[in-house]
């Protein structure tokens, strides 16, 4: 690696982590997926690696099971080495192929120093997540066996497959990424290209097929090639005899495997970094008519501020989907319940609900929970303009009612069709549904008002919008789960059932005595529900008098 290689990778690790250390944020999400998720699974491992050590060391491993171990162990490298190529090509597509000045740097020196510097870096970047555990649990390993080869090969196979996987990722990602920003017929349909993607992806997790899938890869590919490093990581055990032939062939087929990669990312590369973006020309000439009949439509009984207002709203929205990325996050929770419903063949009630509340909760998320920061530079014209803020709270609310509305119907209706529903749950399912996407558009606007936020967060590594706060999402959030909480007590009249819940969970806690009456539980919903249905036009209210008054500092 050259020196101007060099200086590429040190200053694209530089801007990784200052980008991940200056958001704390992102560190306290990171430290809590790192110690909920890999916490208790190092410990445990901590605890058993070294007596698996000591055992193995004593020769506790017999001929069945050391065969076994040599069938299991290339496998699974060889599915981890996928799993990394497919990790770096998601990073080359949505960060590494996308180069920073790149009219400064593609001119500064050679292409192959760029190539070389970029997927050094990744390289590096990857290795900072995979080697330091890689050590510990070797060295924990070791500490039972007695011997220090663990120590040393286990973190060597982790850089063997790193330096091949990454380069793999790296030619695989830029290809794709010029498909989906270069060439036209593409890139013309890339949003929905991405999300029949990410559909798939979680839905083969969800649907179980990503481990059958898995499973065929592990029977498939532990005997080739990308098992060999499998058989190197088992060098570090006692007892075990890997082949050492296999062994000496993923060093050598990382030699040779590496420059290759390099070789075929500089070509790759210099048909991406050098080529012009697509460009789809129709895209402003459809959005332009699509606005003009919404407007159309709107103008029967809607003044024109209003009017201008809402459908400003959804052309924005519109032309930059990802400024509404975070409504989709809650449905991720739905994959958990995948399996479960193409098991049963419908849709469990209490799910049923729920992503009609989920729609209700959409319905106020989508343009009224930011109606100040969503106007960015925009807001000293608009506050200055003779705009009111009654035309332009209620331009949004109009806006996030003609969207949450008709899909909240169609849920309702669905989800009544395919889980068990009577006919009149169904109905007010649906009542309840429309009415709820019509109110919480008011109810959004005053908890947005209250906690705005005016500076643009990252959505994606590459793209910044204006979210709404997370004090205005956590409000905002409870204040829609309680009232419907509260009116799901009333209509199934299960107050004395949340009552007996209560006390049993008032005996847990040591020096308390409580008792709940289902009286109590009913007064308590009906009062919650009272102050739900109170809260969308106090909130409205609210939120035209703060635009109304509203100054710059």
């Amino acid at each position: 690696m050259t020196n101007a290689a060099l200086s590429i990778a040190g200053m694209e690790c530089r801007r990784t982590i200052r980008a991940v250390t200056g958001d704390r944020t992102k560190i306290l999400v990171m430290a809590a997926i790192g110690v909920f998720a890999f916490g208790p699974l190092t410990v445990v491992a901590l605890l058993l690696l070294p007596e698996l050590g000591e055992e193995v060391a004593a020769g506790a491993v017999d001929s069945e099971m050391a065969s076994m171990i040599l069938e299991i162990v290339p496998g699974v490298v060889a599915v981890v080495w996928l799993f990394a190529v497919l990790m770096a090509a998601i990073r080359t597509v949505t960060t590494a192929a996308k180069i920073d000045k790149p009219a400064c740097l593609l001119i500064s020196t050679r292409l192959r120093n760029v190539v070389v510097g970029v997927v050094g870096a990744e390289i590096v970047l990857f290795s900072l997540w995979v080697v330091p555990p890689a050590v510990v649990l070797s060295s924990a390993f070791a500490s039972g066996t007695g011997t220090i080869l663990p120590v040393v090969i286990a973190p060597l196979v982790v850089v063997l497959l790193l330096v091949t996987a990454v380069p793999v990722g790296f030619v695989i990602g830029v290809c794709f990424r010029h498909l989906i920003t270069v060439y036209e017929p593409i890139a013309r349909y890339r949003t929905p290209l991405l999300a029949l993607l990410a559909l798939a992806y979680f839905g083969s997790i969800a649907t179980g097929w990503f481990n059958e899938i898995t499973a065929v890869l592990f029977d498939l590919l532990g005997d080739g090639p990308l098992g060999w490093p499998g058989h190197l990581l088992l060098v570090a055990i006692p007892g075990i005899s890997p082949s050492s032939t296999a062994a000496i062939g993923a060093l050598v087929a990382t030699a040779v495997v590496a420059p290759l990669a390099i070789f075929a990312g500089e070509a790759v590369a210099r048909v991406h970094w050098y080529a012009d973006p697509a460009r789809t020309g129709d895209e402003t000439v459809s959005d332009a008519d699509s606005s003009n009949r919404l407007a159309e439509l709107l103008s029967y009984g809607l003044a024109q501020p209003t009017r201008t207002v809402a459908v400003t709203a959804i052309r924005r929205t519109k032309r930059a989907p990802i400024r509404l990325a975070y409504v989709a996050y809650p449905l991720f929770g739905t994959l958990f319940f995948a399996q479960e419903i193409i098991q049963t063949g419908t849709v469990p009630t209490y799910l049923a609900v729920l992503l009609c509340l989920y729609v209700v909760w959409g319905a106020g998320v989508l343009f009224t929970l930011n109606p100040l920061g969503d106007l960015g530079q925009a807001l000293s014209a608009v506050l200055t303009s003779t705009l009111s803020g009654t035309d332009a709270i209620r331009g949004r609310m109009i806006a996030g009612s003609l969207v949450g509305v008709p899909v909240a119907i169609i849920v309702a209706i669905a989800m009544g069709l395919v889980s068990p529903l009577s006919l009149e749950a169904t109905g007010a399912l649906v009542v309840g549904s429309a009415v709820g996407a019509l109110v919480t558009p008011g109810l959004a606007a005053g908890i947005g008002s209250v906690f705005p936020r005016f500076g643009t967060v990252k959505v994606t590594n590459n793209s910044e919008a204006v979210m709404p706060s997370k004090m205005a999402f956590l409000v905002y959030t409870v204040a829609i789960m309680l009232p419907a909480g509260a009116a799901t007590v009333l209509y199934t009249d299960s107050a004395a059932l949340i009552a007996e819940i209560a006390t049993m969970t008032a005996t847990i806690i040591p020096q308390v005595e409580a008792t709940f009456e289902a009286s109590t539980v009913t007064t308590l919903s009906w009062t919650i529900l009272v102050i739900g249905l109170i809260a969308p036009p106090v909130a409205y209210r609210y939120a035209v008098e703060r635009f109304d008054w509203y100054r710059l500092e």
